[in-house]
């Protein structure tokens, strides 16, 4: 559950008075999410979000975050915006953390997206994408390659304890990235978290994106990459190439993948799961069991990457 620091109801109704939301009703814990301390406010005006940041975000970032909201919201991305305060402001301060309320998307994640659900996902990704090239801020990947190590480092003596071998598979993939990582690839602003916990429909129509903590600048085919890994396999952690093909069929729709894009999808696919599978298994290590916050098991992220180290065509992920 992702509620990492409490919040008791006067708090949270003294620090409402600062913004034009109405009295407080009732509020809740949110349980999706790994990152932050989130909760649903029902208020006399509506339903909103309240997010305390926590340790792994930088409030530095924040205005990025924030700013990037309001900006795809005005080139007609469907994504929450800041409220801002009386007094101007966006950030305030609540529980000892930085804490910003946001607006209600409404719709539903989903956890058994169809081929028409992806489809859906790859084109709202590529609007994305086009939607943020005139963004005046920037923001560098903090979980590009040299963020993996740091994670790798602080686990690689306990990777074994997950899966036998671990430690040296791992090795020999980051070896192999630090070798042959694509640079030149075209590039923007990426959510660089697409997960179906932050994607929201209304029936088969999407209705929202949301999440924008890890957004940054990155390699567009990157984040295609980072979405084959949320949304196309399935509990047996076997491909489904039909998903596959709808993704990237409705991503091609909007913004179509260069050659070159293509032929990375494999390495970038790889790269992506490692990510994924190192923040899994630092917290898999180090977060005590028993906590509000539910660890997730590396082990998917382990079968993502042995999957794409097996590739050997971009066609096998449904390019046509």
């Amino acid at each position: 559950m992702a509620v990492y620091t409490d919040v008791s109801e006067g708090e949270l109704g003294t620090f409402l008075q600062a913004y034009p939301v109405g009295e407080l009703l009732s509020y809740k814990g949110i349980a999706e999410g790994t990152e932050n301390s989130n909760f649903l406010l029902h208020t006399t005006s509506g339903s909103y979000i309240l997010t305390l940041y926590e340790k792994r975000v930088d409030k530095a970032d924040l205005p990025f975050f924030l700013g990037l909201m309001g900006h795809l919201a005005r080139k007609g991305i469907s994504c929450p915006l800041p409220v801002t305060a009386h007094d101007g402001s966006v950030i305030g301060a609540l529980a000892g953390r930085p804490a910003v309320i946001i607006t209600f998307l409404e719709g539903l994640s989903l956890r058994r997206p169809t081929a028409a659900h992806c489809g859906e996902v790859g084109k709202a990704l590529a609007e994305l994408h086009l939607a943020g090239q005139d963004f005046s801020m920037t923001r560098r990947n903090a979980l590009a390659i040299d963020g993996w190590r740091k994670l790798w480092n602080a686990s690689h003596a306990r990777a074994d304890e997950v899966e036998p071998g671990l430690a040296a598979e791992v090795d020999a993939d980051f070896a192999d990235f630090e070798r042959s990582w694509p640079k030149d690839l075209p590039q923007g602003i990426i959510h660089a978290d697409l997960f179906p916990d932050n994607v929201f429909f209304l029936g088969e129509k999407l209705s929202g994106l949301i999440d924008f903590y890890f957004a940054c600048d990155d390699l567009y085919a990157y984040d295609v990459a980072t979405c084959l890994n949320a949304w196309c396999f399935e509990k047996d952690f076997s491909f489904n190439l039909t998903k596959g093909t709808a993704l990237l069929a409705g991503y091609q729709s909007v913004r179509p993948l260069s050659s070159e894009e293509k032929a990375a999808l494999p390495i970038l696919a790889r790269g992506s799961a490692l990510r994924f599978m190192l923040t899994r298994l630092y917290d898999w290590l180090t977060i005590p069991n028993g906590g509000l916050v539910m660890k997730r098991d590396p082990t998917e992220y382990i079968r993502r990457m042995r999957f794409h180290r097996a590739i050997r065509s971009p066609s096998e992920y449904g390019l046509t």
